[in-house]
């Protein structure tokens, strides 16, 4: 009988404890739940915290209200000029509405997933069918400099189309995060272009197109380092003539002004002795005509005044210098 009854006490107590942990349960702080009743939703948006259920006829189900990402397949869009671009994005995106994304997905972040790609898809679509492949694609010169200021150009530049890329998706993230609330009951958060590329054959076109641009900016280079060339060399030319005929003309004026003053030194030293002087010069004609060893010159004494002195006779030729 004893035992029985402590049997009994036994099962009682393991029924109630049973009870007990089958009609408490915990929501963790970065989870929501709902309560169902075979199947029908009785309580949405369950916060943190402990909470009761009737055990067999309530279950719960939670849910991961985190901010979760689903990438998207790179996929190939038509700009509005018509070129095409492969885009490679991600989607952030969060439950706000545990018992909407329950009955459109029973709970699986699969199927989630696999509602909400199709859709972004469609609404970067949209939005780069009326975008020109400039305003989604900048290109950035190329710089190997470590200069400081260009260092934060190069940065400034990078924001700036950050910024424009940022504002791209603007729209897109508005009419799917619409769109998803009413079908999901989930929130987009963002759409992020991980990388945008062209497609092969566009590559090779917008390479030799690119190589064309930089050929003619190198002739337009080459011409205008040719024509500041011309000018240099005319410039020096110029120059160097100007220079040299200032330089005649010094010489010349500087000649004319020695042989002035030469003629006044041979002018005043006639003027002193003219017949030493006449001696002298007569002497100099002597030296220039006899110092060859060939020179040969037929001349009459009695009638050349050239040879004046040699008819003074027996070396008394200073006295044709004696005034």
């Amino acid at each position: 009988m004893f035992n029985n009854r402590a049997l009994v006490i036994v099962i009682v107590l393991g029924i109630l404890a049973w009870v007990g942990s089958a009609s408490l349960y915990t929501v963790n702080e970065t989870e929501r739940g709902i309560k169902l009743r075979f199947g029908e939703i009785v309580e949405n948006d369950i916060q943190p915290g402990l909470h009761f259920k009737w055990p067999v006829l309530n279950t719960v189900r939670l849910f991961d209200t985190r901010v979760l990402s689903v990438d998207a397949s790179a996929t190939r869009y038509l700009t509005s000029d018509s070129k095409a671009v492969i885009v490679d994005s991600f989607v952030k995106w969060q439950i706000i509405n545990p018992a909407q994304y329950y009955e459109a997905t029973r709970g699986s972040e699969q199927a989630a997933e696999r509602l909400i790609a199709p859709r972004t898809d469609e609404a970067l679509r949209n939005k780069f069918g009326q975008t020109t492949l400039t305003q989604i694609v900048r290109e950035r010169p190329a710089t190997q400099s470590d200069n400081q200021e260009v260092v934060k150009k190069v940065q400034q530049e990078d924001s700036d189309v950050a910024t424009e890329r940022d504002e791209l998706m603007v729209d897109p993230i508005s009419q799917l995060d619409q769109a998803m609330r009413r079908e999901l009951g989930v929130r987009i958060l963002d759409i992020r272009v991980k990388r945008i590329e062209l497609p092969g054959e566009v590559t090779q076109a917008v390479y030799e197109r690119m190589n064309s641009q930089r050929e003619q900016a190198a002739r337009g280079y080459r011409a205008e380092g040719t024509r500041q060339a011309e000018e240099i060399r005319a410039d020096a030319d110029r120059q160097r003539e100007e220079t040299l005929a200032s330089g005649r003309q010094i010489a010349e004026t500087t000649r004319g002004e020695g042989d002035a003053a030469a003629a006044a030194i041979y002018s005043a030293a006639y003027q002193q002795n003219a017949g030493f002087f006449d001696f002298y010069r007569t002497l100099q004609a002597y030296r220039e005509s006899f110092k060859g060893q060939n020179d040969l010159m037929v001349l009459s004494p009695s009638s050349n005044q050239f040879l004046q002195l040699f008819k003074q006779g027996n070396g008394d030729a200073s006295s044709a210098a004696t005034p």
